[in-house]
């Protein structure tokens, strides 16, 4: 699905979030040619980083922890080398640009010349990103976008503060932590790095960044690229519905290959046909208005249906009440006065409702 972002046409609502992958002109190329509406560079800045051995592990399914920094090409490469061929092979580069306004007034405008279809300023803080927004702001005219963290104490004041100094967008939101894993056999730390601590991305940070995106769409009105969890096409769609306008994805290409991208370009494409839908403009902040709850203490019945039951009996092992059980027939017993109405047993069965 074609998508407009600032008037230029992306080939899908798909970014590739800055990290690995894109840490070079052919990786990008990769990702575009894979079917990404856009890539986001590695974060560039004045110095190439220096990271330590073992800073990116798996650490559950669809999950990554990692202590990698910024990109290890110089400032100097990507302005000579990296964009100007990524570019050239049809890559909506999306710059992503840090730390401090030192960095970003030595390149946001060769970027620009070199065609790049955004900036993407990191810098968590303040006293940082709103120089930085201040300075590019003056020195470009395509979109800037700032990149919030999860981690703030203060997510929606600094999105606020940054949208009134000029952001045109925000990425929402980077890896969680600081976290920590251990070799059991070992007892070390399995990253590398002075503290062993790293960063959390991927599937288990999702409904964290769906509640950020959420209040963040409450706040503001630019679009925002959701990015942190999405693994499959409903992942995607949870985060269109959240407030997002675009889907940013990262770990799940790193940990599924490239191919992933094509597939849930057409998920999301089968997904808007089946509902009767032509854009994800449709169905973007749609929790929106059935939030704050208003029926929340509304009654409702519980639902059976015996054709779709196949007596796994799951339903009654996780009842925390003892409120379920099997009839001599097979059907379903359930004990109004000790069920509490909490909803696990229609959460895991498709022949429950409410």
């Amino acid at each position: 699905m074609k998508t407009d972002f600032f008037g230029t046409q992306l080939q899908s609502p798909v970014i590739i979030g800055s990290g690995p992958l894109s840490y070079s002109a052919d990786g990008m190329i990769r990702l575009h040619q894979a079917g990404a509406g856009a890539v986001v560079t590695k974060t560039i800045t004045r110095y190439a980083a220096d990271n330590p051995y073992r800073h990116m592990v798996q650490c559950d399914t669809n999950t990554l922890i990692n202590c990698e920094k910024w990109s290890d090409y110089p400032m100097e490469q990507w302005l000579d080398t990296e964009i100007p061929k990524a570019v050239q092979a049809g890559v909506k580069c999306i710059a992503s640009v840090g730390h401090t306004v030192q960095d970003s007034s030595l390149c946001v405008e060769k970027l620009e010349e070199l065609g790049c279809t955004a900036i993407e300023l990191v810098s968590y803080r303040d006293e940082t990103v709103l120089p930085m927004l201040e300075d590019t702001k003056k020195r470009v005219k395509i979109p800037v976008i700032v990149k919030l963290s999860p981690n703030s104490s203060d997510l929606m004041g600094h999105a606020r503060r940054c949208e009134e100094a000029g952001a045109n967008a925000f990425t929402a939101c980077d890896s969680m932590g600081p976290t920590l894993k251990i070799d059991i056999e070992t007892g070390h730390p399995v990253l590398g790095g002075a503290d062993g601590y790293g960063w959390l991305s991927g599937a288990m940070i999702r409904l964290f960044t769906l509640q950020k995106i959420c209040e963040l769409r409450k706040q503001t009105r630019l679009p925002i690229i959701g990015l942190g969890g999405v693994a499959k096409w409903q992942d995607a769609i949870e985060m269109i519905m959240a407030g997002a306008n675009y889907i940013g994805i990262c770990s799940a290409v790193i940990l599924k290959g490239s191919e992933f991208i094509g597939k849930l370009d057409k998920q999301i494409d089968t997904y808007l046909a089946e509902h009767g839908y032509h854009s994800l403009e449709e169905i973007s902040g749609v929790v929106q208005k059935f939030l704050p709850g208003k029926d929340e203490k509304k009654p409702y019945q519980m639902g059976y249906d015996l054709e779709k039951c196949n007596h796994c009996g799951r339903c009654i092992k996780v009842c925390p009440y003892h409120a379920r059980t099997f009839g001599p027939d097979k059907t379903m017993v359930i004990d109004e006065k000790e069920c509490r109405k909490c909803g696990l047993c229609v959460s895991i069965c498709g022949g429950l409702s409410v």
